[in-house]
């Protein structure tokens, strides 16, 4: 059950992440893995700084999540050039 709980979080990240950093639409998949693989970032850097990484289905792995997706979604930006 932790796989799919941590599947639609990424989900709902990479979806919220894509309306905070505006630009081209994704698809429900695309957003996933943008919002899984940003979890694991946010969870890293906010490790990093001492607040903790995602740990379950709540606000502020939600946060934490969403956070890293748009750090990703400015690093494939800045790397691709696309705005």
């Amino acid at each position: 059950m932790g796989i799919l709980l941590k599947i639609v979080l990424g989900a709902l990240a990479g979806l919220i992440a894509g309306k905070i950093m505006g630009g081209g639409k994704r698809g429900f998949i695309m957003n996933t893995i943008v919002g899984v693989v940003g979890a694991s970032l946010g969870s890293f850097l906010a490790s990093l700084i001492g607040l903790g990484g995602v740990d379950g289905f709540n606000i502020y792995s939600l946060l934490i999540a969403v956070g890293g997706a748009c750090v990703l979604l400015w690093i494939a930006r800045k790397i691709t050039g696309k705005k």
